[in-house]
Formats: C-alpha cells, sequence, structure tokens
C-alpha cells in the first residue's frame, strides 16, 4: 500500500496566498485586471522603492513584513480606477501621486490586501496571523526595511504585478523560513466573505420592503373602515 504524501506549506505557498489576495481586492476595487508574475524573485533584503511604498507587520504563528512599492504611474491608475469605480467625480479625483488622497487610498487597499491574506491564511492552514496599520511612504529614494522580530532564518521574496494599464508594481514579503506539515485531513468549511454578506442582507431587506409595505397598507385600509 502506498505511503499518502503529506502537504506542505513553505514560504512560496504562503506568498502564493498573498498574490492572489493582491489581485483579489485589487481587481474588486477598480474594475480591472490585475495579474501577477508567474515567477518570484528571491532578495536578501527588503526595501520601500519609489514613488510610493506600503507596508505592514504581521505576528502569530509566524512573524513577517508585507512591502507594496508603487511607481507613479501605477500608483495614480491603481488611485484612479478605483475613485471612478466608486463614483467619484472625475474634478475630485487627485491629479498628483503626492497628493495625500492617493497615499491614503493605497494605504487603505493595502490593508484591505493584508486583511485578505490573512483571513486566507486562517481558511487554508487554520493558522491565526494578525497585521499592523499599514503605513505609507511617498519617497525619492530606496529605504531598506526590515521588522523588529528574532527570525532565526529570514526568508524574502519579491513579485511583480501588471496592472490593466499595463503598469508594473512590487510587493516584497518576508518572514521567516517555515514549513507547515498536514498531518490529517480537516474540513476548510465555506468561507465567509464580507461582500456577498452585506449583499445578502441587502437583497433581503430589498424583498422584505414591498412585503411590509403591502401590511401597512391593508392595516391602513382596516383602519379606515373602523375595522
Amino acid at each position: 500500500m502506498a505511503r499518502k504524501t503529506k502537504n506542505t506549506f513553505g514560504t512560496d505557498e504562503i506568498l502564493l496566498i498573498l498574490c492572489k489576495s493582491v489581485t483579489k481586492v485589487l481587481t474588486g476595487a477598480t474594475g480591472g485586471s490585475v495579474k501577477y508574475s508567474p515567477v518570484v524573485q528571491r532578495i536578501n533584503k527588503t526595501s520601500l522603492k519609489p514613488d510610493i511604498g506600503c507596508f505592514v507587520l504581521f505576528d502569530g504563528v509566524f512573524s513577517g513584513i508585507v512591502i507594496m512599492n508603487f511607481p507613479a504611474a501605477s500608483a495614480m491608475e491603481l488611485y484612479g480606477s478605483y475613485m471612478r469605480h466608486m463614483g467619484m467625480p472625475e474634478e475630485e479625483i487627485a491629479n498628483l501621486h503626492t497628493s495625500d488622497e492617493v497615499g491614503n487610498t493605497l494605504g487603505e487597499l493595502t490593508n484591505q490586501i493584508v486583511g485578505e491574506f490573512t483571513a486566507a491564511i486562517e481558511h487554508e492552514l487554520y493558522i491565526s496571523v494578525n497585521q499592523s496599520q499599514p503605513k505609507m511612504l511617498a519617497i525619492n529614494r530606496e529605504v531598506a526595511l526590515s521588522i523588529n522580530a528574532n527570525l532565526d532564518n529570514p526568508q524574502a521574496r519579491k513579485v511583480a504585478f501588471q496592472t490593466a494599464g499595463h503598469n508594473t508594481f512590487f510587493i516584497e514579503m518576508a518572514m521567516d523560513k517555515t514549513t507547515f506539515v498536514q498531518l490529517e485531513d480537516f474540513d476548510k468549511g465555506k468561507r465567509l466573505d464580507a461582500d456577498s454578506i452585506i449583499e445578502e442582507e441587502h437583497n433581503r431587506s430589498n424583498e422584505a420592503a414591498p412585503a411590509e409595505a403591502a401590511e401597512e397598507s391593508a392595516d391602513d385600509l382596516l383602519d379606515s373602515l373602523g375595522i
């Protein structure tokens, strides 16, 4: 009888979950396609790079840092697409990547990405990871950044992404070399999706509204008849 191979999850598998979180959040937020490169670059250090850099620390079962580096063109495209997708009038959209609105928006999107990432990690691996509040910097030179944690064997990775307008941005991730080995099968169940829950509740409210209105009309009619 063949021995069953145990599933293992290491740095690259965790990075893939992060890449999928980036594409899911940004595609949904901007309404345009965002794709990641099928190859990953091993790097020696993580750093913030021009023109806008966002970073988030995470800890729990493992510790690490996620950095998102946006050149001006990709920053403006993602920011502008997000604002238009949200219904923002064109005249109210900032036109400089150094504007506070651009950095704040990319910081919020980074927060959503890492939130999606930690939720996916919990669902896929059944482990808990916490995230810090994202920080954003508009910079004109490279700034090396490392996490203040005791990592025995840190590993760093870099992946390129492409926007719908063919602009490029990058994510960098550093974490301790970790391997998770699945000892036995477990039921992942259905992952709760916040957007789906909100939409479901909205639809339920819309369906209930006509029925409630009809009941009120019937009650008014009975009151007018003195019944």
